[in-house]
Parts: structure tokens; sequence; C-alpha cells
């Protein structure tokens, strides 16, 4: 017995000493000046002494950019295994990406990436016919940075709109050409936002932006949205304002679309990312009114079809869960619609192609697909090819076949295409790459958060998985605006767990998987039910013996960055690692910035009430560092040309963090520039990004070198 307790202390001696013998990176943090600007809320005043890092134009604030950039990149360059984790990314991404086609005129058209491509090509091909490159958005830019947002067709294919972001903004620039020979058609459009395009015939489009805002475009204000209409071969300065710009239809969100036999235009107003007016316009006659369906934002409704008069909408007015309705365009009101696809118990999303109905149903996260004709008879159950995720279930009213994607967390996206009269699918692609899912497994498990709600999670895993509590681990969520997790595979995550890693989704509160209910439950002053269900992921992972503090990380992004922020602060003594990305930080002021006073409907904000800045102030990540407090090793992560979040809530919370910080841990910001809130990122940025997050968690839970090294012997050899 003694030699065994002696064998035993032996081990835990040696083991300490390997601990301290290990050389931590050292870093030097850039010194952060520090203002006097005060605000006064209610009577109770608030220090914000980093407010000049707000000002994204300005020479200091772009000094400190680059101060902390070298910093961060200084740590991150010295971790042993960073590069080996870029290279294991690139191996793994290169190989051929093609989404489901789509029929456009004589064409179908696809996207596909050949491997490491920056930006996924639009390729088209006849029938018979060679594939040939429509649009390669590669060439936009030497860089790859500007990227291809949007890409609307005439409805006989010999028009196209595209819609351009350059260096990840939401502003984007709008394209006109001709589809057969893929010349320019006129001038390009600017400052567009918020947007797609909606073509009316072959002569003009319609589509939605705000007045540039006086100052930063990239921070300043914008709640006035409108929706023009542009005619081809006039200037973009004589487009005709059809909804909006005036004191009584003042919306931060408008947005028209054409019905697909081009008889009506359907327009959605609202004032934030919850409910919305909904009109319409008989495009038949250039004097017919605007048409009244709903004037209120109590619900979220839109038009998904319709047959002559006959309109279809989906809607979760009465009807939590949504439900497929039906009116006469002559007297559209809500007083009138009838049930065609009754609410259920599972949240429904409706589509349609080939003259059907497709009801896609989240069944816990889950998808269900049931096929229904107009009248509202159910046709049949569209046998999935597995548990996870279906997309995609819909096309045109003529099609006789139309094209459905699958995937989950450890299966590929893979594309397959639907017969819409026999039900029968085939398999019309799958990618081929060095990731064999059948090594991997998901398990969902249900879980209590702290007032006993119950909360899904999905846990992803190699088969085999120990659990012996020393397992790195993510846990990633999301939690607002009605937002549903689904399971879907990822590169990125690949490799995670390609290293031992474990992949942990809860679907929390504030999001959309089990209805309006759900969402509700999660937003203003029940917000802190989302952290707490997300702290009790934690918990769950670590009684389970799936992980333990040592070796969890906590990651989100935007709405996500904002949970983590709030779980870091509420719980430092709970994870090893935090990884905010792009988050809403600063909870007293993010509704002065762009359009986050949109966001009002799931935040409040701090000038509606005393009762409201007071639980804001609460929970607010940047004004909940307390001064002494040992947080997790931190690695924030923002673009300099976001303007959905605005890098300014990332700057203000990593200087206060850093100022603060009475651990060892490191507390980094790493800004991409050039770059915006993630969509159109480049491959190969993207690539280095998640080289350095996933090298800066396993340094930060006492890795030297990667867990898996027999992955990288092998891609080696």
């Amino acid at each position: 017995m003694k030699k065994i307790c002696l064998l035993t202390v032996v081990i835990v001696m040696a083991a300490c000493q390997n601990a301290l013998q290990r050389e931590p990176i050292v870093v030097t943090y850039p010194t952060t000046k520090k203002v006097d600007t005060v605000d006064t809320y209610f009577g109770t005043e608030v220090q914000d002494p980093f407010r000049w890092l707000e000002d994204d134009r300005s020479p200091e604030t772009e000094a400190w950019v680059k101060e902390q950039n070298a910093a961060t990149f200084g740590y991150l360059d010295k971790i042993p295994f960073r590069e080996d984790l870029k290279n294991r990314l690139e191996k793994l991404w290169n190989y051929e990406k093609v989404g489901s086609p789509f029929k456009e005129g004589d064409y179908t058209y696809f996207y596909k990436n050949n491997g490491l491509q920056n930006q996924y090509v639009v390729y088209r091909k006849k029938e018979s016919g060679e594939e040939e490159v429509f649009l390669d958005p590669n060439k936009f830019s030497e860089d790859g940075t500007t990227s291809l947002m949007s890409l609307s067709f005439t409805k006989d294919g010999s028009k196209a709109a595209y819609l351009i972001s350059e260096g990840g903004s939401d502003w984007r620039k709008g394209v006109v050409i001709n589809t057969a020979n893929r010349e320019i058609v006129e001038d390009t459009l600017v400052d567009i936002k918020f947007s797609g395009i909606s073509w009316n015939g072959n002569d003009g489009f319609f589509y939605s932006s705000y007045d540039k805002p006086q100052g930063s475009e990239l921070s300043a204000k914008t709640d006035q949205h409108k929706l023009y209409y542009h005619k081809l071969g006039t200037a973009q300065t004589d487009d005709q304002v059809i909804f909006g710009g005036t004191p009584e239809q003042k919306h931060r969100y408008v947005g028209g679309y054409v019905s697909e036999d081009g008889n009506y235009l359907f327009i959605s107003a609202s004032t934030s990312t919850s409910g919305n007016k909904l009109y319409l316009k008989d495009l038949r006659s250039e004097s017919s009114p605007l048409v009244t369906i709903l004037d209120d934002t109590d619900s979220d409704t839109y038009v998904i079809d319709n047959d002559g008069p006959k309109l279809y909408l989906v809607t979760n007015r009465n009807a939590a869960n949504k439900k497929v309705v039906t009116v006469d365009a002559s007297n559209p009101g809500a007083d009138n619609w009838n049930d065609v696809i009754p609410e259920t118990e599972h949240v429904l999303t409706a589509g349609t192609g080939g003259g059907y109905f497709f009801a896609e149903y989240m069944v816990d996260a889950i998808s269900k697909v049931l096929q229904y004709d107009y009248e509202g008879n159910m046709i049949r159950e569209v046998n999935l090819p597995g548990v996870g995720s279906a997309n995609g279930f819909g096309g045109k009213k003529e099609d006789a076949e139309f094209y459905f994607s699958f995937t989950n967390y450890n299966t590929p996206s893979s594309s397959y295409k639907y017969n819409v009269e026999t039900g029968d699918y085939q398999q019309y692609w799958e990618p081929e790459i060095d990731f064999n899912p059948n090594d991997y497994e998901s398990k969902q498990v249900f879980y209590n958060s702290k007032d006993g709600t119950k909360v899904p999670m999905i846990i992803t895993y190699k088969k085999g998985l120990e659990l012996n509590g020393k397992n790195p681990t993510i846990l990633y969520g999301y939690g607002g605006f009605n937002i549903s997790l689904t399971p879907y595979f990822s590169i990125t995550n690949a490799i995670w767990m390609e290293q031992g890693g474990v992949y942990a989704v809860p679907n929390l509160r504030g999001g959309g998987e089990y209805g309006k209910k759900w969402h509700i439950a999660g937003t203003k002053q029940q917000k802190q039910n989302v952290f707490d269900d997300f702290i009790a992921a934690a918990e769950y992972l670590i009684e389970a013996k799936y992980t333990s503090k040592e070796y969890l990380a906590i990651r989100g992004g935007s709405n996500g960055g904002l949970l983590v922020g709030a779980t870091m602060t509420q719980r430092p003594d709970l994870m090893q690692v935090a990884l905010p990305a792009v988050g809403v930080l600063d909870m007293l002021r993010y509704h002065t910035f762009t359009a986050g006073a949109g966001w009002a409907y799931d935040y409040g904000t701090s000038e509606e009430s005393e009762e409201m800045f007071h639980y804001l102030k609460n929970y607010s990540p940047l004004h909940n560092i307390k001064e002494g407090t040992s947080f997790p090793a931190t690695l924030v992560t923002t673009g300099d040309h976001d303007d959905r979040v605005v890098p300014a809530h990332s700057f203000k919370f990593a200087a206060e963090l850093q100022d603060k910080q009475n651990g060892p841990q490191p507390t980094l910001i790493r800004i991409e520039t050039n770059a915006g809130h993630g969509a159109g990122t480049p491959v190969s940025k993207t690539i280095e990004q998640y080289a350095d997050i996933f090298g800066f968690t396993l340094f930060n839970m006492g890795y030297d070198q990667l867990p898996n090294q027999a992955v990288l012997k092998e891609f080696k050899d």
C-alpha cells in the first residue's frame, strides 16, 4: 500500500514539475489609454473609458488595432503546432464542393469550389452541353476579399443581377449582365444594403437600401430602410422609392419580392428582427393601390406562392410553430385566412416546387419533411437519407424534379435529385473527402437548465471516446433571434474531432427550435435564461465526464459572442478557454450603431426604461468584467469591416479585459483586416483563423503538441 502511494506521489510530482517547466508565452499588452467619458442612465452614472475606440476612422484606433494584432500574432506564432493545424486544415479543405443545381432559362446553374479557391465559382451547362464558368468571384479582387453575395435571374433567364460585398461589408454593389455573353448591361449600382434582387419582367428590379449615413459608413446608425425600383437603362439616382422614406413609413428593414407569375409585388416592412407588416401591389396595373395584408408587426408572415388571385402564406400569427394559410388577393386581411397546413407541435418551414408544398419540420432540431398538395392533403413523408438537416426542398412550379441537400455534424453535405410525383430521389453528388464519417458519432441528450427547463444538445465525437474528463471540448451556442442550430458538417469541426475533440451544440432558449414561445423565453428580461441554459450545458458535459473545466472551451459568434462574453464574466471558473467572435458585448450602446436598434425585440434598450437599463447592465459583458478576477484564456475575434456588429464591441471588451485580468491566462484580440461579420470570408483567411483559434485553444488546455499526432504523420507521409 505504501509503495502504491509513494508511486502516486512521484507521478504527481513529475507531472507538476513538467507543468512548471513549460515555458509560458510572454505577452506585452499595448497600453490602451482611458478617457473620462461618463453616461448617465436614469440617474446612474456609467463610465466608458474606452469610448474612443468606437471611432473606426481615427488614426488612434488604427494604431491600436496594429499594436493589438502585433501582440496577438506574436503569441500565436509561438504555438508549436499551429503550422501543423494549418497544413491539416488545408489538406482536408482541399476537396471539390458542389452546390445543388437550379434551372434558369435554358441553363442549369450550380456553385462549385475546386478545393481551396477563396470564393465559390458559378458554373452552368445546357442539357447536353459542357459546363462552363458563368461567374468567377475569385477574379473580383486580387486577395479574394470581394465576394458574390446573391444572384438573381429574370424569368426567361436572359438577364441576371448580382450583388457583391467588398471587404466583408454589408454594403453591396449591384451588377447587371446579359447571360448569353455575360456582358455588363449598365453602370454598377451602389449603396445597397440588407437586400436581394427581385426582377419585374425583363425591364427592371426591386431592391432595398438606406440613405448613406453621416459619419462612418461602417458604424453610423442606419434606421430608415426603403424599397426602390430600378428601371434598366436609367441612372440609379432616378430610381423610384416604392415604400418607405416618410415619417409615417419609417422601418428598419424593408423588402420586396415578385410572385413567380409576375403578377404581384409583396412588400414586407419591419421595425425589428421579429414581426413584419405585409402589403401587396398588382403589377398588371401601374395605378393599382398598395393593399394591406397586415398592418401590425405582431407576427412573422410572408407569401410563398399564389394560384391566380389565391395567395398562400406562412405565418406564426395565432400559431407559434407556424402554419400555411390561404386568402384571396382582393380581400387579404387576416380575418379571411383559411388554414391549408395547420400548426403542429413542431416548427414549420415551408417551400414550394412542382405544384406542391414541402413542409420541413424541426423535431428536436432534426429535419422531417412532408409533401402536401395545394388543398392541404398530405401526399407523403419524404424518407430522408439519415438523421440530420435537409435543405432546399423547393423549386419552380413547372419543375418535375429539383435538388435538395442533406448533412449532419459528421456527414459532409451531399445533394439529391427529387421527383415530385413519385417521391423517389437519387444521389446527385457526394464529396470525396479525406474524412470518414463512420469513425464518428453524434448523440442527442436532454439536460435540465437552472429553472428545470429541458434543453436538447447534440454531442459529436470520435467513436470509442473515453469519458475520463480529459477530452478537449468546444461548447458552441447561439440562443437568439429565433435562429435554430441544426446539424451541419463543418471542415473545421471535423479537424477538431479528428484531434480527439468533442463538439457540443445545445439548442438554447432564444432560438427557434421550438417555435415562438422558445424564442420569447430568451429575450429581453428573460435573456438570462439563455446564459443559464449554456452554463447548464457546460455543467452537464463536465458531470458526464466528457470533459472538465481544464479542457472546456466555449465559443459563439455575433449574438453567440454575447453568450460567450456573458458566460465567461458570470462563471469564469467554468471553462479554460473563451472564444467570443464578432460579439455584441456593450449592451448599453449596441442600438446606437448601424442597424443595431432593430435588435431591440430580443434585447430591449438601455433607454426604454430604468428596469430594462439595470437588467442589461447586470449582464452586459463589457460592464461585468470585475477587477481582480481570474478570467479564462480568451481570444476575441472580429473584423475591421464588420458593419453588422461593429468591432468597437470587441475592441472595448478586449481593452477592459486586459486592464482587469488578474490571472496568468492570456487575453488577446485577433482583428482580421479587410473582413466583416463572416459571410464571404476567403477560404485562405478562414483556414488561418481556425489554425489560430484551435491552436490557441489546445495550447491553453496544456497541449504542447496536437493530441492526435497519428493523423498528422499520416497526412505528412
